[in-house]
């Protein structure tokens, strides 16, 4: 009885130690021949939930409620991302309105949203996350990425900086940010499905597909909405859904930071897309071309043909070659070479490394525009009179000539030390003459500064109405 008691207590003793360890969590696996209550520190990880608070509390701020008033003649595809509406006078048969999203980029009311979005737009209104509403511009449109930036006359915005899309990996968590049905500042979460992909539903010549594909949810009116990170930086612009209802069905597509930074510089410093070309025809490496070709290699891009005179023709490539690096970067596939391509403006040189059979090789090519104008690329205007004021300056756009009501000018998009910034000139400024005589491109202000003495008076406008005069002293 004694004996029984005994182990009872035993027992009970060890129970209620190996009870009080687990709950320290220091309890593991016994090392071979050790006793059964070894200890040692615990070694699992415990990760935290993810939050997706902050990333939304900053991006719904950056993220506007675009409505557009447009002809109803688009193509298909574009219109299945608008709601249809009874327009103020009742006629739905000549115009709708269409909705969408777009991003802030800056705080002087800087907007990028997708091409279909507002394409065709008679009448384009931005309403912001505070409720206020603005008539929108449109600097300039890409149809070959879809996407085109506006402009609202508004100072002090919140907006949101371009993350690094080229870092996302499959599986990372991201946050779609946009206004569906007409539901405001609605956000969704997801992960990143797949990179790369090419839908083909862009019509172009020269399209650019290389989307993100993710899960999260995306519906018509999240067109031209924000694809962010947990932390909030901007790594895609929403664009389209897979889907055979017109609603979301599992994933939804995106245009990479990597593409949508360089297009809204672009459209704001010139008003267009500096569209830089290699000159290739190229297809997908498959095992029939890996076995014709006898590359070492199984991911690459085939050179299905080269085009006269293009840069491809002038650094050596050949048909029957594989890429496989663009700048350090491997491709995989014909929208990953595109979209690395389609990074940089023409008469920038990149690095293309490629086998020609079992050799590999480098070469650099200087990459052309679609004409011969842009393979000139856009003039640096270091050493220009206009450089020397320290501006850069670009023609205007049909919509912001419309919008002052004059018929030509040049618009101020960079501002640096110089006379010009010492007399208070700010960017956005519209030059419209230069000692009392009308200007409408870069170069005939080139010429009128040629032809100053010592000073000159500067004539244009902020916006419709407000001009301004500027006078300073030249040597």
């Amino acid at each position: 009885m004694r004996t029984l008691v005994g182990n009872v207590v035993v027992a009970v003793v060890a129970s209620l130690m190996t009870w009080w360890l687990v709950r320290k969590k220091e309890v593991t696996a016994p090392r071979p021949g050790s006793s059964p209550l070894y200890v040692q520190p615990a070694r699992w990880e415990v990760h935290p939930p993810v939050d997706f608070t902050v990333g939304a509390q900053i991006a719904m701020p950056a993220v506007v409620h675009i409505r557009t008033q447009m002809a109803t003649d688009l193509p298909a595809f574009h219109r299945f991302f608008f709601r249809e509406e009874e327009t103020e006078n009742g006629d739905t048969d000549l115009f709708f309105r269409g909705t969408g999203s777009g991003v802030i980029l800056a705080p002087d009311g800087y907007i990028l949203t997708c091409n279909h979005v507002i394409e065709k737009a008679s009448r384009i209104e931005v309403t912001l996350y505070d409720n206020r509403t603005f008539r929108a511009s449109v600097v300039g449109a890409d149809p070959s990425t879809d996407l085109a930036l506006l402009k609202i006359d508004a100072e002090g915005l919140p907006y949101l900086e371009f993350g690094d899309s080229d870092q996302l990996r499959v599986g990372d968590w991201v946050l779609a940010v946009g206004n569906p049905f007409n539901l405001t500042s609605t956000v969704t979460a997801g992960i990143v499905s797949a990179k790369g992909r090419t839908l083909g539903i862009l019509q172009e010549k020269f399209r650019v597909e290389s989307f993100i594909q993710t899960d999260a949810a995306v519906n018509p009116g999240n067109s031209g909405g924000a694809l962010v990170t947990t932390d909030g930086k901007l790594v895609g612009i929403n664009t389209a859904i897979a889907s055979m209802t017109g609603s979301f069905s599992g994933y939804s597509f995106a245009v990479p930071a990597s593409i949508a930074r360089k297009v809204a510089e672009d459209l704001r410093k010139y008003g267009k897309v500096q569209r830089a070309l290699l000159g290739v025809v190229i297809e997908n490496l498959t095992p029939e071309r890996q076995k014709e070709t006898d590359v070492p290699v199984s991911q690459g891009v085939y050179v299905g043909d080269v085009y006269g005179g293009s840069a491809a023709e002038e650094a050596g490539l050949r048909p029957g070659d594989v890429i496989v690096e663009i700048e350090g970067r491997p491709v995989h596939s014909p929208a990953e070479l595109t979209e690395l391509v389609a990074r940089h403006r023409p008469g920038d040189r990149i690095r293309v490394s490629y086998y020609r059979g079992s050799k590999r090789y480098e070469t650099t090519a200087r990459l052309r525009g679609r004409s011969s104008d842009e393979t000139a690329s856009v003039p640096s205007q270091a050493t220009t009179y206009l450089a020397k004021l320290g501006i850069r300056v670009r023609p205007l756009t049909s919509n912001e000539k419309e919008a002052l009501g004059i018929e030509a000018g040049l618009k101020v998009v960079d501002v640096r030390p110089g006379p010009l910034q010492e007399v208070g000139v700010r960017t956005g400024f519209v030059i419209t003459s230069i000692d009392r005589k009308p200007v409408r491109t870069p170069e005939e202000a080139e010429s009128l500064l040629r032809q100053v003495d010592r000073s000159l008076v500067i004539e244009g406008l902020y916006r419709k109405g407000e001009k301004a005069y500027y006078a300073i002293s030249v040597e």
